[in-house]
């Protein structure tokens, strides 16, 4: 059996979003198609700004994270049990994909959210800095969008 031809060796860029229940986007990366989705895990859960919390103090990441398959390895679930983060990853083997759906689809949706911005659709720029800004300011009007709106204007 020969590579996949859905990941390995293709050409192109893959995004990695992390967001809260909304599907408000926390933190973003960009890596090769062709590398694992687990190689970026720590630096995108590193990337989450702190949360305010009701006594004042500040979480420095978010108290559960839901993750899918790709994820279920030893060192993501140690890095996450160290940050005191509950582990919430489909086991590959054991558990269906089906119930991890109902919290999967929020990322899905910010991704389809994503690529309603035709810069990001298909990616028309080279150099890797200038992709990333454009998915920054993706990731700034979707929540510029989540924003109440401002009475008495």
């Amino acid at each position: 059996m020969g590579p996949n031809p859905t990941d390995r060796g293709k050409p192109g860029t893959k995004r990695h979003v992390i967001g809260d229940r909304s599907g408000i986007p926390l933190a973003t990366r960009l890596t090769g198609a062709n590398r694992h989705d687990s190689m970026v895990f720590a630096d995108l859960i590193d990337a989450v700004p702190a949360i305010r919390c009701p006594s004042g103090q500040r979480r420095k990441r978010p108290g559960k994270l839901h993750a899918d398959k790709a994820y279920d390895l030893p060192r993501c679930r140690r890095f996450l049990h160290r940050r005191h983060i509950q582990v919430r990853i489909a086991r590959k083997g054991i558990d269906s994909s089906a119930r991890l759906g109902r919290h999967r689809w929020v990322i899905e949706r910010t991704l389809a959210w994503l690529n309603r911005y035709r810069r990001l659709t298909i990616r028309y720029e080279r150099r890797v800095d200038i992709h990333q800004a454009f998915l920054t300011l993706g990731c700034a009007l979707i929540c510029f969008n989540h924003l109440p709106p401002k009475e008495g204007l």
